[in-house]
């Protein structure tokens, strides 16, 4: 119960400030986030604010229900860093993957999360790339929700967000940031049918997206 009222907490006095006054935000199709899991929210990645943001587009009442997924390496890597992610934010930590990973075991906790009708936050890219630039696309997604018969991914395009606080600085600078949602997706032939349909369906919300950036 403690995680549960630190996390609605931290969002409502927080994050939601953060994200919707020190940023100009424009959010489009806002109202296609699901209202219950599961689901997987798929986000481009540039950012640590990408995660706040995401959690601060969901009402708080439904907000304890939202995962972010992240890599246990550097969520994990200190004592005070480790429990706010853990305890507050309420991050499924994961071991980033490599050739040899027993997949079953490295999304263990993340189909407890969804059999729990939570809403999971993903970056396919697998970790932040160069500020405002998509890198490729990796098919853990896939993997984790084809066992699945009906969960949806919805892709998610942010951009200004790598301007704002791009990766290796911690200083916060006010930019104007879009954030565009996209149709849910459920029903994917194979791994490299997931990547097409994706990367398309990134390409499509972009054009979408109003703030420019050099």
């Amino acid at each position: 119960m403690l995680p549960k009222v630190l996390k609605v907490l931290f969002v409502l006095l927080i994050v939601k400030p953060l994200v919707f006054i020190a940023l100009g935000l424009n959010v489009i199709n806002r109202d296609k986030l699901p209202v219950s899991g599961p689901a997987v929210l798929a986000a481009n990645h540039n950012s640590h604010l990408d995660t706040l943001v995401l959690l601060a587009l969901f009402p708080i009442s439904q907000v304890h229900k939202v995962r972010p997924v992240a890599a246990a390496d550097y969520f994990l890597s200190n004592r005070f860093v480790s429990w706010l992610s853990l305890n507050v934010i309420g991050i499924i930590p994961i071991k980033r993957m490599n050739s040899g990973a027993d997949k079953d075991k490295l999304f263990d906790e993340c189909h407890r999360a969804l059999r729990n009708n939570d809403i999971l936050l993903v970056f396919p890219e697998g970790s932040r790339g160069e500020p405002e630039v998509m890198s490729g696309l990796k098919k853990g997604i896939y993997h984790l929700v084809s066992e699945y018969d009906k969960c949806p991914v919805l892709p998610v395009v942010m951009r200004g967000l790598g301007l704002s606080l791009p990766k290796g600085t911690a200083m916060f600078v006010p930019f104007n940031c879009d954030v565009v949602v996209g149709e849910p997706l459920d029903a994917f032939e194979n791994s490299d049918a997931f990547l097409t349909d994706m990367q398309a369906a990134y390409e499509s919300l972009t054009k979408h997206c109003v703030t420019q950036v050099l």
